[in-house]
């Protein structure tokens, strides 16, 4: 059964969202980067595991950035995520704002900012895939270079954009095996992918070159999150994503 919280949410992808972005943009130059999926999902949710799978497969894709974000209302009902953050639950609330009339639910996956479905359907959710890889007007080329400390420096190139956009860091955990002891899959082993274990803002970009240095330390700090990282551009409010990159922290190639 499908997990809710509060208010019923809408079963089928929102492509009417795709016009929410509200600014002009024009393609920009190089490599389009992958299409952003974030699942929305709680171990305390009887639902969630097919989704939780899901984004495994979805992960070896190469034109695809798989994301596992876990939410904390459901920790009540017994069984406390450990994954669970209020961030990842506020990133999906404002998600709710803008794309489903302010219902949130779990399994729910996020694509591009700009579509939602739920997260184990499938079909819909790479049907929505498909459908904000062909309407998304920006695709920025983000560069990545290791610092002398350590840290990164993320270069993001200009384009034709009128508006801000948010420059997000997400670090997370290649993968996770967790015995749930208690709650709607009390006796299960419950196997999440890319699990986010922190999400932070770390500068903005306005449609002009702009050069961001993520210190060693905040690639580090905090309890897991070493695996890989995330760079995500997005438009001002959590709107549509405009640019992302992969980086398993642990390449030393770049």
């Amino acid at each position: 059964m499908l997990m809710r919280h509060r208010l019923t949410p809408a079963l089928a992808c929102v492509v009417a969202a795709c016009v929410a972005l509200g600014a002009g943009v024009a393609r920009a130059q190089g490599a389009a980067s992958p299409t952003l999926v974030e699942l929305f999902t709680s171990q305390g949710c009887s639902s969630c595991p097919p989704a939780d799978a899901f984004v495994g497969e979805l992960a070896k894709r190469d034109d695809v950035v798989a994301l596992s974000l876990h939410v904390n209302y459901w920790d009540y009902i017994g069984w406390k995520d450990p994954f669970a953050s209020e961030a990842t639950t506020n990133r999906q609330r404002a998600y709710g704002a803008r794309l489903s009339r302010g219902q949130v639910y779990t399994p729910q996956m996020v694509i591009d900012g700009i579509l939602h479905a739920v997260g184990s359907d499938k079909k819909a959710v790479r049907r929505a895939i498909a459908v904000a890889r062909a309407q998304s007007p920006l695709r920025l080329d983000i560069g990545i270079e290791r610092a002398p400390d350590g840290g990164l420096v993320v270069s993001v190139p200009g384009a034709n954009f009128d508006g801000i956009a948010t420059v997000w860091l997400a670090r997370y955990d290649f993968e996770h095996d967790t015995p749930v002891a208690r709650g709607e899959n009390a006796g299960r082993t419950v196997r999440n992918f890319n699990v986010v274990r922190e999400i932070r803002q770390i500068g903005s970009w306005s449609g002009v070159p702009v050069e961001i240095r993520v210190p060693a330390s905040a690639l580090t700090q905090g309890e897991g999150g070493r695996d890989g990282c995330v760079i995500i551009v997005q438009a001002e409010s959590q709107g549509q994503v405009l640019g992302v990159r992969n980086l398993m922290l642990d390449d030393t190639s770049f």
